[in-house]
């Protein structure tokens, strides 16, 4: 509702320099090019209607909008701690798009979208090591990841190294092989390897979040780009082994004759394959690009040369398929893959890149300095937590208040030791469990970088006019939505009194029309209609709970449903008025969706009758909050008083 509201109002709170004042509310002006600016924005990239009818209707709502920002800000809403956090949370995300380095950002795109132009097929050996391992922990990984490098340097064959020593499963059964994939699909440190190391060639031992690699790069070849493809699969259970594989090839075999005798393959998709997701779409699946199949299903696929071309059946680990092209596509130019690369990018950890080299001018701009001996200090100290018996690794800021040397200096402040363990309390609920060393590094990376980013966030303002704009238009926005909640949404629910009052003044508006009270009975198909209707007039009629156990069962459980209130004719214009009794079924309805509905009435009411407050109360309340919007508009209308320079006014009007 909040999000709705911001859109209706889409109201900005720029303000133009100038003394050519268009109204004043009050004692306040505003300006011509002010409302221009708001009046052009909020024309949703149409051309502004500048008659004099439009303007008049908008200087209107726009002055009524400044009264109530004003009183908002009289009443200091933008300190209630709701709106504070909210705001909060919105210049975060807005500050998202200005802390990083722009020109690192871009060089990032470019990097991506040059190595989308070619594939790269490789094979690694990978030992696993922990990013969270104690330095201690990672030397073994470390050495052994060293010592196959050596030996392979030496002759040893890579692909027999790996399928003896590599910590990856699947790709040890290949010999590492992973096959061809492009930039954007694995992980920055792992895609650098691969683009940067010659084919025929191995990598240098290097460090991913997974432990160590070494590359081997197989091939480059140009981009495939994407595919589309339909198939019919054929599943073989493995665990039938060598029997089911024969019966999935003679399967094969006949459509393979069928396909030959022209038998449409989409005919062919709907009588023989097995794959769920596929089937009922005569085959086709999504499209894909290299790296996002089995390496034998993309080979195959991306070996077809054009529309309608058919494979030979190929084996996977899920079946055999035969595979029909319907389209190919190359690589996209950059103008039109940039924002889907970038908002890639930002959620890839190549992002710290920019981010870094941000962080590192904003540092060298406010004088950062660290002490290490001070860290180590700290280090040693939490390294001391103890690790056995009721307190095993808890802690609290007071066990390090006594540590007050700087870890930092920032814009000419010093940060603390004791600072960082109590954003460390907060963080971890004073726990700290596995590699100290790591977890207190992380704790002061992430420390680090709330302090520098919490104060450009706060620089920006002062740094960027749109920044500072689109916060103040927020804050007004959210300000205005509470002081309506307060004034008008709110108030017409929990005024009761007033609610009851503004009711009485109006209660012969809220009517029933002709109708009854009873209850309302759907049957799912006709067998159900007959059997729920002799049980409904037999001698002791059953209750709806009889009727509902006995009809209901797991194959159909809403065989029967039944609703109980007051309803109008009007709302069952099929169903005969005159077959509406008291204590009587009515005759059947038959709805569009097959199913049956019956009534069986309590009461009758042929003439209109008044609604209750309770029974009205939703029309009521609409009323009552429309009321109370009005009432207040004309209050701050008469203590802001709107002047308006007709002059000024009609230099606009067009």
């Amino acid at each position: 509702m909040r999000k709705l509201f911001f859109t209706c109002i889409a109201i900005s709170t720029l303000t133009g320099v100038s003394a050519q004042t268009l109204f004043t509310y009050g004692n306040k002006p505003v300006t011509k090019e002010e409302f221009l600016k708001v009046y052009q924005k909020n024309s949703m990239n149409k051309a502004p209607d500048m008659s004099e009818q439009a303007l008049k209707e908008y200087l209107n709502l726009y002055s009524l909008f400044k009264m109530k920002v004003s009183e908002a800000k009289i009443l200091r809403l933008d300190t209630v701690q709701s709106i504070q956090y909210e705001l909060m949370n919105y210049r975060k995300q807005l500050a998202k798009n200005y802390l990083t380095d722009e020109a690192m950002s871009e060089k990032l795109v470019q990097e991506a979208y040059d190595r989308m132009k070619k594939d790269v097929r490789v094979a690694h050996i990978l030992i696993t090591s922990s990013q969270f391992a104690q330095s201690k922990d990672t030397l073994a990984p470390y050495k052994k990841i060293d010592s196959v490098y050596n030996a392979i340097l030496k002759g040893a064959d890579f692909a027999k190294t790996a399928e003896a020593l590599s910590d990856d499963g699947d790709s040890r059964k290949r010999g590492g092989d992973i096959g061809y994939f492009t930039a954007l699909q694995t992980v920055y440190p792992f895609e650098n390897a691969a683009y940067n190391t010659p084919v025929g060639k191995i990598s240098k031992p290097f460090r991913s979040q997974f432990g160590y690699h070494i590359v081997k790069v197989l091939d480059v070849r140009p981009a495939v780009g994407t595919a589309s493809v339909a198939q019919i699969m054929v599943s073989v259970a493995k665990s039938k082994g060598e029997e089911a594989m024969n019966a999935a090839k003679l399967k094969v075999d006949s459509i393979q004759a069928e396909l030959k005798k022209g038998v449409p393959f989409e005919e062919l998709v709907k009588k023989y394959s097995e794959d769920k997701f596929s089937k009922d779409n005569n085959g086709v699946l999504r499209s894909f690009g290299v790296g996002e199949m089995t390496p034998e299903f993309e080979k195959a696929a991306f070996s077809l040369k054009k529309p309608g071309d058919i494979s030979a059946p190929v084996t996977t680990d899920y079946g055999i398929h035969i595979i029909k092209l319907i389209n190919k596509e190359g690589l996209k130019p950059l103008d039109s893959l940039h924002a889907s690369i970038k908002k890639k990018i930002e959620n890839d950890s190549r992002s710290a890149t920019a981010k870094e080299a941000y962080m590192n001018k904003i540092k060298q701009q406010n004088g950062f300095k660290e002490f290490s001996a001070n860290y180590d200090e700290l280090q040693q100290r939490v390294n001391k937590i103890a690790d056995t018996g009721k307190q095993a690794n808890m802690f609290t800021y007071n066990d390090f208040k006594d540590l007050s040397k700087p870890l930092f200096v920032f814009s000419g402040k010093e940060f603390l030791q004791n600072d960082l363990m109590k954003f460390m309390e907060t963080l971890t609920r004073g726990k700290i469990m596995g590699a100290r060393n790591a977890i207190l590094k992380d704790v002061y990376n992430l420390y680090l970088n709330n302090i520098i980013t919490d104060y450009q966030e706060r620089k920006l303002v002062e740094e960027k006019p749109e920044f500072k704009a689109l916060m103040e238009e927020y804050t007004d926005g959210i300000m205005l939505f509470e002081l309506m909640d307060r004034n008008v949404w709110s108030k017409a629910s929990k005024d009761t009194t007033g609610l009851k009052e503004f009711y009485e003044t109006r209660k012969g508006k809220y009517q029933w029309d002709p109708g009854f009270t009873g209850a309302v009975y759907t049957f799912k198909n006709e067998a159900a209609l007959k059997e729920g209707q002799k049980m409904l007039q037999a001698k002791k009629p059953a209750t709806d709970e009889e009727l509902m156990k006995k009809l209901n069962n797991e194959q159909t459980p809403d065989a029967v449903t039944v609703a109980h209130g007051r309803y109008e004719f009007s709302k069952y214009k099929d169903l005969p008025q005159a077959s509406i009794a008291k204590g009587k079924l009515s005759e059947v309805k038959k709805n569009d969706n097959g199913t049956f509905t019956v009534v069986k009435a309590d009461e009758v009411y042929t003439t209109q009758t008044p609604k209750s407050l309770n029974e009205a109360k939703g029309y009521v309340v609409a009323e009552y909050q429309d009321y109370l919007e009005k009432k207040w508009n004309d209050e701050m209308r008469a203590k802001y008083p709107v002047k308006l320079d007709d002059a000024v006014f009609k230099s606009m009007v067009k």
